[in-house]
Order: C-alpha cells, then structure tokens, then sequence
C-alpha cells in the first residue's frame, strides 16, 4: 500500500501527544474537545474538516468511533485512515487490547492525560457556575453524582511530558469525588504506527469516496 503524505485531523487531547511526536501544525486540525458530548456535532465538524484539506494526501484521524461519530464520513479525494478503537484512551495506552484489558479489571475508571486535565477547564466552570447558582454544598452534591459510576481516577502518562501539575490536579480530582487515584504507564504505540503508515489490521484504511463502516469497529480481535 503506497504512503502519500498525510494531515491529521484529531481532537485537542490527542493533539497535544501529535505535536510532541513531531505533526507540524500546518498538517494538523484541531477540534475542541468538548464537541465529544454531542455526537452529531462533532461528525458534522468531522466533515467538514475532512472537506477543507487540501491536496493529494491521506488524512489520518486522531479519533476511535467516539459514539459512532465517524461512521459515515468520507472523502470524495483523500483516502482516510482512522485507528480501530472505541475512544482515544486506547491511543493513550497503546492499543485497543490494552484498554479493554483494563476496563475489564476496572470498568469505572475515569481516565485522564495532559489533554484531559486542560480539557477539565470547562468542567471546572460549569461546577463553578453550580455553586454561584446552588450553592458550594449542593454543588458538591450535584458534581459527586456525575460521577457516581466511577471507583478511580487513573492519569496515563504518555512519558511526553512533566507530570507534576497533571499529576496534582488528577490527585485533587480523586480526593474532591472521594475516588481512588491511580497512575499508569501509556505508550505512544498506536500513534507512531498511524504517523509512520504501520497500518496493519488495528488500523481501517477506507478508499475515497467510501463512508467509513462500522463493522470493522465491531471486531474485537484486536
């Protein structure tokens, strides 16, 4: 399989560990990572994306199905490769097989990376905007709810940055939900083989003018 050169399309969280890896930004697009909430939007963004790159290259996509978002996009000229994983977090950690080892011994784990922790931002001023309006003690109600399902904060250090400040912050998040916090190795794996053009049967490769399917998604052997 012939490797053109390639622009990456990711959102913010997994765009901080791509610059690090060397993506120049004039071949990176970054969407804002709270467009993960609502699903449509973020496919329409995806599109349109898609749309404005320019050129003969491929366009890689620094996003797992991320609640089937990518399903359907596609290309009238550029061949477009995304990783076979569910989320991002699988990128963190290396490879789909290891995120759901990892949710099978630990399903309520809320995971967090450098990208995640300034991601938090909004987070922290919507529960900002709770105690204005409800007050702290009802905030702290309404902000432990949301997050009821979970047992641990797990931070997943990619060994690409200083971890002090993330590390704090992921340990303050712990001890205000009154979650365990535990820290765990990742590995720039997945990425480097998507940058590199390694994509074996953990990547799908879709031809232009071909919508990215969802079965290949389904299959679990990686």
């Amino acid at each position: 399989m012939e490797n053109k050169e390639h622009h990456v399309i990711s959102c913010a969280t997994v765009a901080e560990e791509l610059r690090v890896l060397g993506v120049p930004e004039e071949r990176l697009t970054v969407l804002e990572f709270g467009l993960h909430i609502y699903p449509d939007q973020l496919k329409k963004r995806l599109q349109e994306a898609i749309d404005e790159v320019p050129g003969d290259c491929d366009i890689l996509l620094g996003y797992g199905l991320c609640s089937y978002a990518v399903v359907g996009l596609e290309s009238g000229t550029h061949r477009l490769v995304v990783p076979k994983v569910d989320d991002c977090i699988a990128l963190f950690l290396g490879s789909r097989a290891e995120h759901l080892a990892r949710l099978a011994e630990a399903p309520g784990t809320y995971y967090l990376t450098k990208g995640w922790v300034e991601a938090q931002k909004e987070t922290i001023h919507e529960y900002e905007r709770m105690v204005d309006k409800y007050g702290e003690e009802r905030a702290n109600r309404v902000a432990r709810l949301m997050y009821k399902n979970y047992t641990r904060v797990v931070l997943i250090d990619t060994g690409n940055y200083h971890m002090e400040d993330y590390r704090d912050f992921a340990k303050l998040m712990a001890l205000f939900l009154e979650l365990d916090f535990v820290e765990v190795p990742g590995s720039n794996r997945l990425l480097n083989m998507m940058l590199s053009g390694d994509w074996d049967s953990e990547f799908l490769v879709v031809d232009p003018g071909t919508p990215i399917p969802l079965d290949p998604f389904q299959q679990r052997a990686c």
